[in-house]
């Protein structure tokens, strides 16, 4: 991210610093040891989902209607795994952008103390969603190659309010989808609680990233608007199609071919994701960041 200094405290508007106060007031209060938290040794009860149903890839299509009750649920839990591995993917590329942030910064100041602290929280939602995975026997999902490699760029040049943006899109459309997975009593109990663990402490981290979007674009001129617009746009199009890997359905026990064909005709999660991201494309539109290139891109991702 930014390699600039911060502004010095007396220079800074109030709500700068207290944005951050009041997140770190909240983590000490509102945090969760998953590794205590979470029910890691009952063993998988086959019986349960690994997701609400209704925002599985096949969900609503005509394969779907031919799957047996077993294969709907063993299909969830790998698509749930696979949404994990992703997200552990992405909060490495998150936890690198906010070190770089940080880096040689004033350690008195809230807002380098809150995104130690989220860097923290990260680090063990990782270790949870890798534990998580595990317990629902799925294999090591990672994204294909080309994902991998445009993830390690964008680590690496993402700045400002387009890593910050980055970061808000990724954990707003988990978020959604999390907290119907968290209140359904058809998922298993553990990942239950492995998404409401994250979807409490997320909340947090949406808070401040839409603050430091809002921060660094202030002043911002139209053509920097529109880079960042587009680099948001093009780093959200791959996070959110790396989600579901393709060989969640053949480890399901499902024709991979045919899966893949009628996943990506599915009108019905389309539709989910769609109405999942108003809220967030509404932030983005009144921060500048949702341009004609940058439509295209969540056009495709199906976000808007």
């Amino acid at each position: 991210m930014s390699s600039s200094t911060l502004r010095p405290k007396s220079q800074e508007r109030p709500h700068e610093q207290d944005v951050a106060r009041r997140l770190l007031d909240s983590a000490a209060v509102l945090a969760y040891d998953p590794a205590t938290e979470v029910d890691w040794e009952t063993p998988l009860d086959k019986d349960f989902h690994g997701a609400s149903p209704e925002w599985s890839t096949l969900y609503g299509t005509a394969y779907w209607n031919e799957l047996t009750d077993a294969q709907r649920k063993e299909l969830t839990r790998q698509e749930a795994a696979s949404v994990a591995s992703t997200g552990i993917w992405f909060e490495m590329i998150l936890q690198q952008m906010v070190l770089r942030d940080i880096y040689a910064k004033d350690p008195t100041d809230a807002r380098f103390q809150w995104a130690l602290t989220e860097i923290a929280e990260e680090c063990r939602h990782s270790i949870m969603f890798a534990r998580g995975a595990q317990k629902l026997g799925a294999p090591a999902y990672r994204p294909h190659r080309l994902a991998v490699e445009l993830g390690r760029v964008f680590k690496t040049v993402a700045f400002g309010e387009a890593a910050y943006a980055a970061i808000l899109v990724a954990e707003e459309v988990l978020d959604v989808m999390q907290r119907d997975w968290m209140r359904d009593e058809r998922v298993v109990p553990f990942v239950r609680t492995i998404n409401n663990i994250h979807v409490v402490e997320e909340s947090r981290h949406m808070k401040f990233a839409r603050d430091e979007t809002r921060r660094r674009l202030r002043g911002a001129g139209r053509i920097r608007r529109q880079i960042n617009a587009f680099v948001v746009a093009v780093a959200s199009y791959v996070i959110v199609t790396s989600m579901v890997n393709r060989s969640v359905y053949a480890n399901a026990g499902l024709d991979e071919r045919r899966a893949v064909g009628e996943a990506k005709a599915n009108e019905h999660h389309k539709s989910m994701m769609r109405s999942s991201c108003s809220g967030l494309m509404e932030f983005l539109a009144s921060a500048g960041l949702l341009t004609g290139p940058a439509l295209f891109f969540y056009k495709r991702a199906n976000l808007i």
